[in-house]
Parts: structure tokens; sequence; C-alpha cells
């Protein structure tokens, strides 16, 4: 019965393994198609560009106080 309900758990994890694949897939492609070259991995480092610019500025706000 355990080795049942392991290969139970193992088949759930392939499934959603493969989902996540395939997922992931789909955004890097949409990411490519969008200007992103390198896909993920581009929109990652501009997003974090993104908030560490926000951060900077809020700084600089208080500094002003």
């Amino acid at each position: 019965m355990k080795e049942q309900n392991l290969l139970k758990k193992i088949a759930k994890l392939e499934t959603v393994n493969d989902q996540l694949s395939a997922e992931l897939n789909y955004l890097e492609k949409l990411t490519s198609s969008l200007g992103f070259a390198e896909g993920l991995k581009t929109l990652k480092a501009a997003a974090i560009d993104m908030i560490e610019e926000d951060q900077r500025n809020e700084e600089c706000e208080d500094c002003e106080d």
C-alpha cells in the first residue's frame, strides 16, 4: 500500500512539473516576443532595476526633509 501511495504522489508531481515547464516555456516565448532579449532573465533584471530605482528615489525624497 505504501508503495502505491508513493507512485501516486510521483505521478502527481510529474504532472505538476509538466504543467510548470509548459508555463515557463510559454512565458519565455512571450517575454522574448515583447523585446526582452533573453526572456525571463532580462525581464527579471529590468524589474529589479525598476524596484531599485524606486527605492533610490524614495531615499532621495527622505534626504530632502
